[in-house]
């Protein structure tokens, strides 16, 4: 995704958290990774120390590891920069 297309997509994002969401709230993210390497292990240090839940799941043939993480989040402009950080995980889906 390009810079205009990841920017507009965050504006959006914004929108539909501002308007879905009262504030602070329980956000549940999901990435998909690639089982082997560092993958999952970076994706799960971009919450360190935030008292987030992590559910991994590994996918039919093991080689990717979807990792969803729930927890506190207290704006949408928060949100996506945990996004914008977990987005340049080698690898990862943000879903």
């Amino acid at each position: 995704m390009d810079v205009s297309n990841q920017n507009e997509f965050y504006d959006k994002l914004k929108e539909r958290l501002l308007k879905t969401s009262t504030w602070p709230t329980i956000y549940l993210y999901k990435f998909i990774v690639p089982t082997e390497g560092t993958g999952v292990k970076e994706i799960e240090s971009v919450f360190d120390d935030m008292n987030a839940v992590f559910i991994r799941k590994l996918s039919k043939n093991g080689k990717y590891t979807s990792v969803s993480i729930s927890l506190l989040m207290e704006n949408p402009d928060a949100i996506i920069e945990k996004y914008k950080i977990a987005t340049k995980v080698t690898g990862v889906i943000s879903l």
